[in-house]
């Protein structure tokens, strides 16, 4: 027992409390080259505090909604210790049309125990529109996926930054970074055409450098650059829209450039060039955290649980004023009929 009220001491607590503070100053910018265990080691210290204190303390495991509301806090700190060890990060960008696979995500953070079936997730990227409000403020993202139906075939699914695709436990967020990308036709001097797209820079973060680079084997680099017509407005409200956008593609190549409309080809140095049409690209934020939904029952345990403490430390006290006053009220009452 002697031990037990060591492990339970508020200095524990202290020391805890500040290593978990450092562990989150040094994720906050989640640098990928961090462990885990930063985190980790500070939860299980609280934990094992937390648990040492509910065991020994009278004032605690005596008071049933004081110990409830600390049953709850060590199940959300414990869950969180393990969500972190189990937890996937990553995000990815998916043109209109392609499917969603493994091998697109991006900067990818997980845990030492994570286990998920990433392999199982599959999902058909299709067109999205973005609302803005005047002065550029970004609304509501309606994103359009395909996913497989229960019943057989595909049905769509809308997403958005507070609205995720949840497919084997992975949810899928819009995020801001979305673009235009051009469908092209590469048809070499000797060999068969080849169709595939090249993205563009982030729109309308920036509208202004709508550009990227190709280079096709045996021949000198491409440069593109789009001129779009998309209905942007600063001073008032816009939908972003690529169903209802135009682009002109301007091709350059060492001394040539060309521009070129959807359906138009250039000959230039090394084959030609068609410009197929306009797309799209949307990026997602994939996050995967098997502890999400028992956190959140364990919150509520905690708030009920703190709930009843106050409610029976505060009505002990208010109530008997409350009581008290009533029957003076009464007794006044009284002698005033008399």
């Amino acid at each position: 027992m002697t031990f037990l009220r060591s492990l339970a001491s508020l200095r524990l607590t202290l020391v805890g409390m500040l290593m978990l503070a450092v562990g989150a100053g040094l994720t906050y910018d989640n640098r990928l080259d961090l462990p885990v265990w930063v985190l980790v080691v500070p939860l299980a210290v609280l934990s094992v505090n937390l648990s040492a204190a509910i065991l020994t303390n009278e004032r605690i495991n005596r008071q049933f909604g004081l110990l409830t509301f600390h049953v709850g806090l060590l199940g959300i700190v414990v869950l969180t210790a393990i969500g972190r060890l189990a937890y996937f990060d990553a995000h990815t960008e998916l043109a209109e049309g392609q499917e969603f696979t493994p091998d697109v995500l991006l900067e990818i953070k997980k845990g030492p125990f994570h286990s998920g079936r990433l392999d199982q997730v599959h999902f058909v990227q299709g067109p999205y529109t973005v609302e803005y409000a005047a002065g550029m403020q970004r609304g509501l993202t309606h994103s359009q996926v395909a996913i497989a139906a229960p019943e057989g075939g595909l049905m769509t699914k809308i997403v958005g930054d507070d609205r995720p695709l949840v497919l084997e436990g992975y949810r899928f967020y819009t995020t801001f970074n979305k673009g235009f990308s051009v469908i092209l036709t590469w048809k070499p001097l000797s060999g068969p055409p080849i169709t595939g797209r090249v993205n563009l820079p982030s729109y309308p973060l920036y509208d202004y450098k709508q550009d990227n680079t190709w280079t096709p084997q045996d021949g000198p680099p491409i440069k593109f650059w789009l001129q779009l017509e998309t209905g942007l407005r600063e001073d008032a409200a816009w939908t972003l829209d690529a169903r209802n956008s135009r682009g002109v593609l301007v091709v350059t190549q060492k001394d040539q450039r060309v521009e070129l409309n959807p359906g138009d080809t250039a000959e230039i140095e090394g084959g030609s060039l068609r410009y197929e049409r306009l797309s799209s690209w949307m990026g997602y934020k994939v996050y995967y955290d098997p502890t999400l939904r028992w956190l959140f029952f364990v919150a509520i345990l905690a708030v009920v649980g703190l709930a009843m403490h106050y409610w029976r430390v505060m009505g002990s006290r208010l109530w008997p004023s409350v009581l008290q006053e009533s029957r003076d009220d009464d007794k006044s009452q009284e002698r005033g009929s008399n």
